[in-house]
């Protein structure tokens, strides 16, 4: 049964740049408000994030720097070991070509480089290589830089950070009550563990959500207060591409609108944090991605892990066409 909540969504907003934080039953509200609501929803939430923001627009650029090979069974991912689709394996990159990979986000105009690596946790000699090419790009560049191996020791945290890794990547995913229809081969208390290891080795902590994974709207109010509660500097918001080989093919409980109503909800429970159009949103935001910017203030430019995104100009464009501003990486 819906919510019989009504809500003020521009008072809610204003009452949450004075402190305050929605109630469970106001962020549900938001979520299950009729499509007529989407514009005032959309508002009241670019008035948090132009608080917070101004208009200016966070890129972030991604090298999947080791594809394949991934002992986990996570049913979204289509380099899980249950996966038939088609992806390129290969080991961890050398390091000239992810040197290569900073000179192309700066291209894009991003200001942060995402290192990403599938599999389980980084091997010694794979972490080696990361700090490696981490420092010869802090060394040449003012990128900051986002890695996102797998779990944590303590150990490799203190080395990632020492090495000049600004921000640490470990999305919770969905909400612990629906973890286990997603994965079996680790726990959403693994995951909340490797945030917090990141955290504490001085890296700023990204953790974000993948919805449309079967999630209820109660369970998606949850994770924003879950992140809320981590508090995740970052928080990417990926919405699911249901590729075909991977046990969710043909999963699709997205529409643009609700996606939209997501992002919002995710600002008012977050309202300082970065938030960020992730993985999918060219496919399930589609015409309305332009709207998501008034409540998010950042995204992915150019490819993802084994999808393909958007040519950069055409961000560059959306972003110009909203009178916004790309917030480039200083040279």
């Amino acid at each position: 049964m819906k919510t019989q909540l009504t809500v003020n969504y521009r008072e809610l907003a204003a009452k949450v740049l004075q402190g305050d934080i929605p109630t469970r039953e106001e962020a549900l509200a938001i979520l299950e408000a009729p499509d007529e609501d989407l514009l005032d929803i959309m508002h009241a939430a670019y008035q948090i994030r132009k608080h917070y923001y101004g208009n200016k627009v966070k890129l972030n650029m991604i090298i999947n720097a080791k594809s394949g090979l991934c002992p986990e069974d996570c049913g979204y991912c289509s380099q899980s070991i249950v996966s038939d689709a088609p992806v390129e394996k290969y080991t961890l990159l050398n390091k000239e070509s992810i040197l290569a990979g900073a000179q192309e986000a700066i291209n894009r105009k991003a200001g942060t480089y995402c290192i990403v690596m599938s599999g389980r946790r980084p091997s010694d000699t794979e972490l080696d290589g990361v700090v490696e090419a981490v420092k010869e790009i802090r060394e040449n560049t003012s990128l900051k830089i986002c890695a996102c191996l797998g779990f944590l020791t303590d150990q490799h945290a203190q080395q990632l950070a020492a090495s000049g890794v600004h921000r640490y990547n470990h999305n919770l995913n969905t909400s612990k009550e629906n973890y286990d229809k997603i994965c079996s081969t680790h726990t959403y208390d693994d995951r909340m563990d490797t945030v917090q290891k990141a955290k504490a080795s001085g890296m700023s902590p990204c953790s974000g959500a993948i919805i449309g994974m079967g999630e209820s709207h109660q369970e998606l109010v949850s994770i924003a207060y879950s992140l809320r509660e981590l508090d995740a500097d970052s928080i990417p918001i990926n919405f699911l591409n249901a590729i075909d080989g991977t046990p969710l093919q043909g999963m699709q409980q997205l529409n643009p609108r609700h996606c939209l109503k997501t992002v919002a909800m995710f600002r008012f429970i977050n309202p300082a944090k970065e938030i960020r159009l992730s993985g999918g949103r060219e496919i399930n935001l589609r015409s309305l991605q332009a709207l998501g910017l008034y409540a998010a203030n950042s995204i992915f430019v150019g490819d993802y892990l084994t999808t393909q995104g958007q040519e950069p100009t055409s961000d560059w464009k959306m972003i110009a066409d909203l009178g916004f501003e790309i917030e480039e990486c200083a040279l």
